[in-house]
């Protein structure tokens, strides 16, 4: 599948797109497609995977009425990772520059999460199922725990 396959394709928009395409990789073990460079070398886009799901990086243009998130802020929108095992997966995230929102711990619905910022300001939640539950069980604990 190609991202003019998918119903939904993200495009994330970054001051460094180099930088974005190497963080992804060795963060998220994302593989790239496609990389668009200008003659000078500057890539202003990428395609790239990560397990089954596709999604640009490209270059803010006030042409294109994109922006990068200004240095420091976060974006408001979450992308969900699910990975083996989330405590390393999460640290080594974090070793290659983002920024622990919320480290790993157990949810009552049946997961391992975690909550990272990329170096662009983009968040990640870095997960794992570990229980199949129902929706029934899921609102019962959820009761159980708000009292």
């Amino acid at each position: 599948m190609n991202a003019q396959e998918a119903s939904i394709v993200l495009s994330l928009t970054v001051s460094d797109v180099a930088a974005a395409l190497d963080f992804y990789a060795k963060a998220f073990g994302a593989e790239e497609f496609m990389r668009m460079a200008m003659p000078d070398g500057t890539v202003v886009q990428a395609e790239m995977k990560i397990g089954n799901s596709m999604f640009y990086v490209s270059v803010g243009s006030e042409d294109w009425q994109a922006a990068s998130l200004e240095k420091g802020a976060v974006a408001p929108c979450l992308f969900i990772i699910t990975v083996e095992d989330v405590d390393p997966a999460f640290e080594k995230a974090i070793a290659l520059g983002g920024t622990e929102i919320e480290g790993p711990k157990d949810q009552f619905w049946g997961m391992r999460t975690s909550i990272l910022a990329d170096p662009f300001g983009y968040r990640w939640n870095v997960r794992k199922i570990t229980e199949e539950l129902s929706s029934e069980e899921i609102m019962k604990r959820a009761a159980a725990l708000m009292g």
